[in-house]
């Protein structure tokens, strides 16, 4: 069972009945948490923010203890430096200060970094470790900051696009220092993922990287048109 459940397989097959099916799963269930936390009192909602925030986060800190244990440490591909599994270390930091400029710049990243994680996966295992941890992480950021937006209550501005879009450079630069000492392709500044992803559209390195940059703006302004057309709704 140790065997099955910790080694990796390539028993996942992007873009089929399978995928679709883990996707409406990750879909219904947190629909449904965030549809319950809603019912509840504040204390409550709190409570459960923060075990949501606090489990994705240490999912990702297991799932660096368990690579490290199997494959030995390799500094350039087992520290948890690639964006959602930063974003992720950073959620109970949204969850107990509640700060805005927090939830600002990590929405963003997620709805446009994450969404793709999700449609165009990396991780081929199945029902295995490697799966859970990799769905769990991917779609609790996006369920989080949706619980964070419908539970807490919390909006984005138009200023929220700028400032998630710095959030961005100053994380791509910290990358790219790393990298240079490390050798390590974190944030894919060295070159793009080994898995079918959105970045082949955009040709080899260091195109890619220009061309995510031009986007990236009008990316986030498409991401917030539904907030602003629904900002007396909710």
């Amino acid at each position: 069972m140790n065997d099955f459940f910790l080694k990796n397989n390539s028993d996942f097959t992007p873009f089929s009945l399978q995928h679709l099916l883990v996707v409406f799963c990750c879909f219904t269930l947190g629909t449904l948490l965030i549809t319950w936390a809603k019912k509840q009192s504040i204390k409550k909602q709190d409570r459960i923010g923060n075990i949501f925030a606090f489990s994705i986060s240490l999912m990702v800190v297991f799932g660096t203890y368990i690579n490290v244990i199997k494959d030995g440490y390799h500094a350039e591909t087992d520290l948890p430096l690639h964006l959602c599994n930063f974003m992720a270390l950073l959620l109970p930091f949204i969850s107990v200060s509640k700060k805005h400029i927090y939830y600002e710049v990590l929405l963003f990243l997620i709805l446009a970094g994450t969404m793709h994680s999700l449609i165009t996966p990396t991780e081929y295992s199945f029902l295995n470790f490697a799966f859970f941890r990799y769905w769990y992480v991917h779609a609790g950021l996006i369920a989080f900051m949706m619980y964070a937006t419908f539970v807490y209550k919390m909006r984005p501005t138009l200023k929220s696009v700028f400032k998630a879009f710095i959030g961005m450079q100053a994380y791509m630069l910290l990358m790219f220092v790393v990298n240079s000492f490390l050798g390590s392709n974190y944030f894919y500044t060295n070159r793009k993922p080994n898995g079918a992803t959105l970045l082949d559209v955009f040709g080899d390195w260091p195109n890619y990287i220009f061309i995510v940059e031009l986007i990236v703006i009008p990316y986030f302004l498409i991401l917030y048109l539904p907030f602003y057309l629904t900002r007396k709704k909710v």
